[in-house]
């Protein structure tokens, strides 16, 4: 599950990441441009891997497709 954190009292938001990375990011913003208020807002949840992953396997799906297209083109 990815979590992204939104600010309160602005626009900000947090980017895509584990729980813990978003509450850290949002305590930081606060104290950077909120101090004294108590961090609130909503969180925003994705089914995804915060990691993401999917990717790097489908560049790699499509350059095999493309080297098989080639191997069979050239006979």
């Amino acid at each position: 599950m990815a979590y992204r954190y939104w600010c309160g009292e602005c626009g900000f938001k947090t980017s895509w990441g584990t729980e813990s990375e978003g509450e850290r990011e949002q305590l930081a913003h606060y104290a950077r441009n909120h101090p004294g208020i108590v961090p609130g807002g909503q969180v925003e949840t994705d089914g995804r891997s915060p990691s993401g992953g999917s990717g790097c396997l489908t560049f790699l799906g499509i350059v095999i497709v493309l080297v098989i297209l080639a191997a069979s083109c050239h006979r």
